[in-house]
């Protein structure tokens, strides 16, 4: 849990008018699990979670084991980022785009468990990079995505991981990540 100053950090950045005011967004910030503080301390906002865009689904639970689809780099259904990394694109817009599918990936976690606070740790990600041929930087692109799960979930956040380049994804995206969570 956060302490007093943290709190108060927290709810002076999101803004308030007046005591009446603060004394909701404390108890709101309060109810929040330690992910959700966590995602408003980083400013974050999880995108709404993508449907599928076929005939499967976005995740599915085994045991202790949550299995997520490819995420895309898309947000509320417009695509954040296209195009292939080596072309007409960048390490950091790949690294931007990565982050994307991360966040992406969370919101479909979010949704399937309710609260994030449940996954125990990712246990792997697979990322595919959109890249010209012979593009060898994959793996610095998916570091956006693995940075910014450690970021968010410390060390649950911690996972084995591929990073392949591919010359097409889905939509002209430039990056897709799927991922295996363990959860509770």
């Amino acid at each position: 849990m956060v302490g007093c100053q943290q709190l108060k950090g927290v709810i002076l950045a999101i803004g308030c008018n007046s005591e009446f005011d603060l004394s909701i967004q404390a108890f709101d910030l309060c109810r929040m699990s330690q992910t959700d503080q966590r995602l408003a301390e980083l400013g974050i906002q999880l995108p709404s979670a993508p449907a599928p865009a076929g005939n499967y689904v976005a995740c599915m639970q085994v045991g202790s084991l949550l299995y997520l689809s490819g995420a895309i780099c898309l947000v509320d259904g417009v695509m954040t980022h296209t195009g292939k990394i080596g072309e007409t694109r960048d390490i950091a817009y790949g690294q931007a785009a990565a982050r994307v599918c991360a966040l992406n990936l969370l919101a479909v976690a979010k949704g399937h468990l309710g609260d994030l606070d449940r996954v125990q740790r990712i246990v792997q990600l697979n990322g595919f990079v959109n890249g010209v041929p012979g593009f060898a930087d994959s793996p610095a692109v998916i570091n956006g995505a693995s940075d910014t799960l450690v970021e968010i979930l410390g060390e649950r956040g911690r996972h084995t991981r591929a990073a392949v380049a591919v010359t097409g994804l889905p939509k002209d995206t430039t990056v897709e990540i799927q991922a295996v969570f363990e959860v509770a």
